[in-house]
């Protein structure tokens, strides 16, 4: 039964990843937007400094998991979805939805991040640990807001229901995410650090496991 449900989810994936490789106006749309937002605040503000570079990097990863998730399920029209439903369990559609995006945003970080340092500068000291912190933070956006998207799919592919849902939890999240980057542009360390990455991580897996229990009732609607 478990690798019955493996190799669904698996299935799964490979299918939306040969869609988006099929389908490449999406992923193009998407890093025409980073590119561009990013350009635009070149052009207001230059090299901004490295708390306003942060904040702005952060805010640009916000709006990219909003428009990158948003379409995963916006994709799946109500007939391909009573058709998934009579093949694979809910779980295994939910979890790969997981995996999914979670391949996309890290994706989508990477970019984000080589355009913020090429078009407004280079003020991280810690390479590695910033684009550790910034992988698992778009991890940790892939997972709400995919979790919001399969609730906002049950309201007519509702994208701006998503955000409005996600906005009380992705406040925390970002603000989060932005003290712990902060150790990136600093070398002295910082009080409070494992408790923060303590705090995100338990963030994750609540998210995970509110989807994996909840999905199959919304999906069953």
């Amino acid at each position: 039964m478990k690798s019955s449900a493996f190799r669904q989810t698996l299935t799964l994936v490979k299918k939306d990843i040969l869609l988006e490789l099929r389908q490449k106006y999406a992923f193009y749309g998407i890093l025409l937007y980073i590119i561009s937002t990013v350009f635009v605040i070149n052009l207001m503000i230059d090299k901004p400094e490295e708390k306003i570079w942060n904040a702005l990097f952060w805010v640009v990863q916000l709006f990219v998991a909003v428009n990158a998730i948003a379409k995963s399920f916006v994709q799946e029209n109500r007939g391909r979805l009573l058709y998934f439903y009579s093949l694979v369990h809910p779980r295994s559609f939910i979890a790969a939805k997981l995996i999914y995006n979670i391949i996309l945003m890290s994706v989508m970080t990477l970019i984000t991040m080589g355009c913020c340092m090429m078009f407004l500068g280079n003020p991280v000291t810690s390479f590695w640990y910033f684009l550790g912190v910034i992988l698992l933070g778009g991890i940790s956006l892939s997972l709400l807001f995919t979790m919001l998207a399969a609730i906002a799919a049950q309201a007519n592919q509702n994208a701006a229901l998503m955000a409005i849902m996600g906005f009380p939890i992705m406040l925390p999240l970002l603000m989060l995410l932005s003290n712990i980057a902060k150790s990136s542009f600093i070398t002295v360390y910082q009080p409070g650090l494992p408790k923060m990455f303590l705090m995100m991580g338990s963030m994750d897996v609540l998210i995970i496991a509110l989807s994996l229990v909840l999905f199959p009732f919304l999906w069953k609607d």
